[in-house]
């Protein structure tokens, strides 16, 4: 049975290596859940939001936290595979966007083009996206 929860869930990298995970601090004072989609701001993490291009992975926990002081694991890989529940069909290669708020996110159509589809899907599966590049802090160019 395919989870419909919501947020992102880690399934690979692309290179075939394990994650990389890092202990960042949070930016703002906020809660952030496990599964959620944060970015890189000033060296600090916070909820990632459509046009973010400086995104950098998942946490690992959910905590309310403290701006410059909570910190959190997170996979930061670039080549990291999510899955994610959206209810749509999806073809591989497709461009989607980050949609939704802390412990709710998932995709939708696409105009700012975050994400790209790895396999192609049907709305009862989950859709494994990748970063699209120049949207994941380690491959935009500086």
């Amino acid at each position: 049975m395919t989870d419909t929860s919501a947020g992102f869930r880690y399934r690979y990298r692309l290179n075939g290596g394990p994650p990389t995970i890092q202990t960042l601090t949070y930016k703002d004072t906020e809660t952030l859940t496990k599964g959620d989609m944060v970015n890189l701001e000033s060296g600090e993490i916070d909820l990632a939001a459509t046009a973010d291009t400086a995104l950098l992975g998942i946490v690992l926990q959910t905590a309310a936290g403290t701006d410059s002081t909570t910190t959190a694991e997170v996979i930061v890989d670039a080549d990291a595979v999510y899955g994610v529940y959206d209810a749509n069909a999806r073809v591989k290669g497709a461009t989607l966007d980050i949609s939704g708020a802390t412990g709710a996110q998932t995709v939708a159509a696409s105009s700012n083009k975050e994400f790209v589809v790895v396999e192609a899907s049907t709305a009862t599966e989950e859709t494994l996206v990748r970063f699209n590049v120049g949207k994941h802090v380690g491959n935009v160019a500086l």
